[in-house]
Order: C-alpha cells, then structure tokens, then sequence
C-alpha cells in the first residue's frame, strides 16, 4: 500500500509570474523585454545594487567582529527597532509610549505570514478583506493558513480610477471586526492610490466598524522617494484608530533597499490605547507569541541582510545615501511612465493612457487585455502579467520605443483600428 500513496497527487501549473519568467530566458530573440517580475532595473536593464548597500556592505565586512551566528528568534534588534521608526516615523505617539510590537521577518512574504498565523490563532473566524485585484499572494498566503478571504473592489476598469464608492460600502457592510488588508503605497498591480483624502475616509470607514487593519508596505521610499510620504496612510490609520483596534504593519525591505534575495523585513503589531490596561504586559505576551511562531516555522531569520539594512538605518550618512538612492529609483520610473505615455498619444494608440502617469511606483495596470499580453508576447518578446500589469521598472531608454510600438500594434490589432 505504501508503495502507491504518491502516486495520484495532482500536478499543479508553475507559479504564473515565475513562469513568465522562465518564458523570457528561453526565448532567444534580440529585443525581448521582461515587463513582468517586480524588480528594479537601471536604464541598461541590468539590477542594481545601491550605492548605501555597497557602503554597508564595505563596513560590515571591515568589521573585526563581523560573523556568521545565529540571530536570536526574533530577528536583529537594531534591524526591527530603526525599521518602526522608519514605518511610523520618529515622533510616533505609539511607539513612545511603548504600544508596538516589532520582530524581524522573512522580507514582506513572511510578515504577512506571519500575520495569518496570528490572526488564524488569535482572531478565529474573522474574514479577511483583500482587494479585488490584489497582489497574486496574498490570497494564497492567508488561504495556507485557513482565515477565510473576501473582497473589496478597487478597481474600475471603465475609467480606470479607483472604485471609492464600492471600496467604502464593502467596509461599511462587512461584519463587526473583520480585518481589511490595506496597501501602504504603490498598490500592487494597479499602481493606483487612493488620495489623502481618501485614506482619511477609509480609515473612518473602518473605524465605524471596528474593522483590524493589516498594512502591508511594501513600496515605503520607493514609490514617491518620500518616506514620509509613503508612510502617510500608516502614520493616519495609527492615530485614527488609536482607540479602536490593534493594527498589523507588513514590512519589506526588498525594493527599497533592493535586498530582494536577502529577503530582510519586519512585522509590527500596534496595540490600542487603553485604560486600566498594563500595556508593557499585552505585549510582551504577544512578543512571547510571536517568537513562538517564528521558532516553529524558521527557527530565526536570516542574518545577512538584517545587518546590511540597519547598517543602513542606524548611519547617518548611509541612511542621506539611501534617501538619494530612493529618489534615483522612483524618478527614473517616474521618467519612463512619462516616456510610454506620450510615445502612446505621439502614436496615436487607440484608447487613453494617461492611468500610466496617475499611477505610482513599480506597476502599471495597462489596460490591456490578456489576449493583448498574449500577443506582445508571441509576436513582439514584450512580456507582462496577464492581467496587462506592466513592471515600469524594466522600461528603459533603450527598449521603450520597441514597447510603443508593440503596444500599438496589438491595440490596433484587437480594436481593428489600423493607422495604414
């Protein structure tokens, strides 16, 4: 009997962005062009590692005591500490008084990780809301650990704005306590924010309800070169519901350090303001929670980027180069989103393009349809997420006239609109 229990496992597709990815190294034609994978290229379309982590590196390597040890269980100190400040800014009412718990997590993957298992242990039975669309893992994330998943719109492909008024009415009808996953910044794939504005509405919305928000940043300094700015519906939703709910902070150095593969980030967790209440108690418990998850499932985080990032946020002078490598990454993006744009109306592409201006950060969402992407695909090597979501980092002065004109073609092709 033994020799046959494996035998009937399903086989499941290949993960759809990494085989996307896969497509591209095999095909062999000159002007290929990867629009998929969420990673920063310079204008050679080559990685880049930042001037403030080459820095670090140098120092951590010079650094007669550097070593290869464990970590303890919850992460590098240094790392989780500099990181709040950065994410709830450093006259942060919360963390002065002491109501936030933080530890070191396998980039923003595994903080989200960790929060589903947080929430499937501590929060039974609550749904999460996560918008409709929304980055491809997230509904695999929190499934994996059984809290059961809904959604709210977002986006409203007739205009290509935000659906304001259906986002606000799901929060509104959703039961009492449910948890709303927020993105900070940079909403991944849409590239679409809601205005300050806005966030203040959603965030009264949730507090109405008594809604648990889970913030997943992802983009912080990367989408606008702004910190502060980025972080301006965290830093809101912290004092709007000071004294309503406990709040979930996902945080991820990959984009904004470029520590993609060293996969450095942390998980924060805000408690209320309450009376009567010994504070430091609740969250050393939850501390003692949270390491015990983390024991379970990776023993304790990896080291390496841990220390290259607060090497980074702990230098004055690493973290004045840091700023500057943000702003570097966000304008060239910012540069390439204008480049596509006006090459689309100087063309004449059927349909309006200025969504891919009004968006922020590493994605645009096109517009375009799978059957599109399909065709940029097999007849010009453009490839993008089905979905028409377009990683604007890959762009550069080198491919941007092919991309045009690829876009141009497909979109005449399917509109039967043709310029001859």
């Amino acid at each position: 009997m033994s020799l046959t229990l494996l035998n009937n496992i399903q086989q499941l597709p290949p993960d759809a962005l990494f085989g996307i990815k896969q497509r591209y190294t095999q095909d062999s034609r000159a002007n290929k062009v990867d629009l998929g994978i969420g990673a920063y290229r310079d204008d050679k379309g080559k990685p880049w590692v930042l001037p403030s982590v080459r820095s670090a590196e140098k120092l951590i390597h010079e650094d007669p005591n550097y070593n290869h040890e464990y970590l303890g269980i919850n992460g590098l100190p240094e790392l989780s500490s500099a990181a709040a400040k950065i994410v709830f800014g450093e006259d942060s009412k919360a963390l002065q008084q002491g109501r936030i718990a933080s530890v070191q997590s396998l980039s923003g993957t595994g903080a989200l990780h960790i929060a589903a298992k947080f929430i499937s242990s501590f929060l039974p039975g609550r749904s999460l809301y996560i918008s409709e669309p929304t980055w491809a893992n997230h509904n695999a994330i929190f499934k994996s650990q059984g809290v059961q998943t809904a959604t709210y719109p977002y986006w409203q492909a007739s205009t290509k704005t935000l659906d304001m008024e259906g986002f606000l009415k799901t929060i509104k009808d959703a039961p009492t306590g449910s948890v709303i996953l927020l993105h900070a910044c940079a909403h991944n794939p849409t590239g679409l924010d809601p205005t300050q504005d806005q966030w203040s509405d959603i965030i009264d919305a949730v507090a109405s309800k008594d809604h648990i928000v889970l913030f997943d940043s992802a983009y912080q300094g990367f989408a606008s070169g702004d910190l502060d700015r980025d972080a301006y519906a965290i830093r809101l939703g912290v004092e709007k519901l000071a004294g309503v709910s406990p709040i979930f902070v996902c945080q991820s150095f990959a984009k904004n350090v470029g520590m993609y593969g060293e996969r450095a980030g942390c998980f924060h967790l805000v408690l209320p303001e309450q009376e009567n209440i010994d504070t430091a108690k609740v969250k050393s418990a939850i501390t003692s929670q949270l390491s015990s998850l983390i024991r379970s499932e990776v023993s304790n985080p990896p080291a390496y980027g841990a220390k290259i990032v607060a090497k980074i946020l702990n230098s004055p002078e690493l973290t004045k180069q840091w700023h500057q490598d943000m702003i570097t990454m966000s304008s060239r993006i910012t540069e390439m989103r204008h480049e596509l744009r006006d090459r689309l109306v100087a063309q004449g592409t059927p349909g309006t393009w200025d969504h891919i201006v009004e968006q922020c950060g590493m994605f645009s969402y096109t517009g375009l349809s799978p059957e599109m992407v399909k065709r940029l695909e097999t007849q010009h090597a453009v490839y993008l997420v089905s979905s028409g979501r377009a990683s604007i980092a890959g762009l550069n002065h080198g491919n941007i006239e092919h991309v045009a004109k690829a876009i141009d073609e497909v979109v005449r092709h399917f509109t039967g609109n043709s310029k001859f």
